[in-house]
């Protein structure tokens, strides 16, 4: 049985042959391939390469979700950076960078944000799903960098809605609690 849908079905499919009747088919089937991102690899620094300000990092086993905080910080206001209340003033996305690349660049990101007197920042490292089986690279150097500068005063994975375990939220000293 053909109902009425069946001849407008039909109809349908007449008038886009109809219009479809002089368009040529492009010559390429495939569109080309994006642009392949380089894998983050961790850097070999020799003694002469580290940072004179920072001390030597030890690898710290990082889990699923980053967490810190120096003592003396209130948990409700540590519960609150952890729920995504305290608002992220200013983002930076650390994806695609090599280590070397990050660091240098985490580092400006703080230092303008403390002179933009920002509470609360957001930093993507990304969830490290390119790194073969072993620890995120950019995850890794993230906990191990924010942790030893004294400005941070605490910092925790994001909420799901806003990163997840691929961006912390870093909440940061004003210039008085760094003045102490």
């Amino acid at each position: 049985m053909s109902g009425p849908e069946d001849n407008e079905q039909d109809d349908d499919n007449r008038a886009f042959g109809e219009a479809m009747r002089d368009v040529e088919r492009l010559g390429a089937d495939r569109v080309d391939p994006y642009r392949k991102r380089r894998r983050p690899v961790p850097l070999g620094l020799s003694v002469g390469d580290e940072d004179d300000t920072e001390p030597a990092e030890q690898p710290i086993e990082t889990g699923e979700f980053l967490e810190f905080r120096r003592p003396g910080i209130q948990h409700r206001l540590f519960r609150d950076l952890q729920r995504g209340v305290i608002e992220a003033r200013a983002t930076l996305d650390l994806h695609g960078l090599r280590v070397h690349e990050a660091r240098p660049a985490l580092t400006r990101f703080l230092a303008q944000s403390l002179a933009a007197r920002r509470r609360c920042v957001r930093i993507i490292h990304g969830k490290g799903r390119r790194s073969d089986g072993r620890q995120p690279v950019l995850k890794q150097k993230t906990n191990q960098w924010l942790r030893h500068r004294d400005e941070v005063l605490a910092f925790v994975s994001a909420p799901r809605w806003d990163g997840g375990t691929g961006a912390v939220y870093v909440l940061l000293a004003n210039q008085q609690q760094r003045a102490r």
